[in-house]
């Protein structure tokens, strides 16, 4: 098979086994009581199954081992074993909720893991900068894509999406690599929506979110554009992963503002003042992934362009971006303010 189309079988692979294994993590939870309790930051009504993340960390495993291309061995080892600790750490999150303290240490490993292997940023071309960098874009993404689950197929759906984006981005550029580890986290992510589209009957948990965030993180760092100069093709990662970028963002703001931890959940992300703006879930889940897809495509288009019309097309997105996110704040801010003075 032209090893250009290995991402096919990878991607089918990826997709039933999730779609097959997911039923069983729920059963599985139930029996376990592995639930997630009702929450306003996570948006349901009764206890919901919460392994679904197992499905999506076996099915990745499963279609990367199955057309492991021998040339990349060691990074796919270093990937796998960095996936295989995170989804560990988040089955015990899951059940015991560990200090965030810990879980920021096995993020830390796991990136360190990565690096050891040879994936790392080289922005700068100076290891005292690029390995602390790209420690905490690994970490940051791990997090943000965790925090971006707190809706109905928010965060299983954005990960299709984002993955799909990087698939297509990395067959353009002849990368077989991050096209087989994109089009394995496309496959999983998306068996697993079958079942966490709203109304979900089950959740992925830490163990699904930590695994999406790290192989996206990577893929991000992996992704390399031959015709285009650096001060170009950074901006394409960055916009593939609008979304989960301007919530994390967005809610360490909002908590830095308004003196809250850090690591304590609650309902300032993006997803929760949509609603409160009256959107149903659905239409919110749907503007949502029309956001990520409309910020794939620039992604696409500044990766083909001539360099200035790149320039001007991603930096008049990262602008966009930056609206939206004070936006986002002014309305929170209202919203606020309206609550505590009712009478006007």
């Amino acid at each position: 098979m032209d090893a250009r189309l290995q991402f096919i079988p990878i991607m089918i692979v990826g997709f039933g086994a999730a779609l097959c294994l997911t039923p069983l993590t729920r059963q599985i939870a139930m029996r376990l009581g592995v639930t997630a309790s009702p929450s306003k930051r996570n948006i349901h009504s009764r206890h919901m199954p919460l392994m679904g993340g197992a499905a999506i960390y076996l099915a990745f495993v499963l279609s990367v081992l199955l057309f492991s291309p021998p040339d990349h061995l060691i990074e796919l080892g270093a990937i796998v074993a960095g996936a295989t600790l995170l989804a560990l750490i988040g089955y015990l999150d899951d059940r015991r909720h560990l200090s965030p303290r810990i879980r920021l240490l096995v993020m830390t490993v796991a990136a360190a893991v990565a690096i050891l292997s040879g994936v790392q940023i080289r922005l700068f071309n100076t290891p005292l900068v690029d390995i602390p960098l790209t420690l905490f874009w690994i970490v940051a993404l791990i997090n943000a894509v965790n925090w971006i689950d707190n809706m109905d197929g928010l965060a299983a759906g954005t990960a299709a999406i984002t993955a799909g984006f990087f698939l297509l981005l990395a067959l353009s550029q002849g990368q077989i690599l991050v096209s087989m580890l994109a089009a394995a986290i496309f496959g999983s992510a998306l068996g697993f929506l079958i079942y966490n589209y709203n109304p979900s009957s089950t959740f992925m948990g830490d163990m699904g979110a930590y695994t999406l965030g790290f192989v996206l993180a990577i893929l991000a760092i992996k992704l390399k554009f031959a015709a285009q100069p650096l001060n170009v093709t950074w901006m394409a990662p960055v916009l593939v992963l609008a979304l989960p970028i301007l919530d994390i963002n967005l809610a360490i703001f909002t908590r830095l503002l308004e003196r809250r931890p850090l690591m304590q959940g609650g309902t300032d992300h993006v997803s929760h003042r949509l609603l409160r703006l009256g959107l149903t879930q659905r239409q919110t889940l749907t503007l949502l992934y029309l956001f990520s897809g409309a910020y794939g495509l620039v992604a696409l288009a500044i990766s083909q362009a001539a360099v200035e019309r790149a320039l001007v097309i991603g930096g008049g997105a990262l602008a966009t971006l930056v609206f939206i996110f004070c936006l986002l704040v002014i309305l929170r801010w209202r919203d606020r303010h309206a609550s505590a003075n009712p009478q006007g």
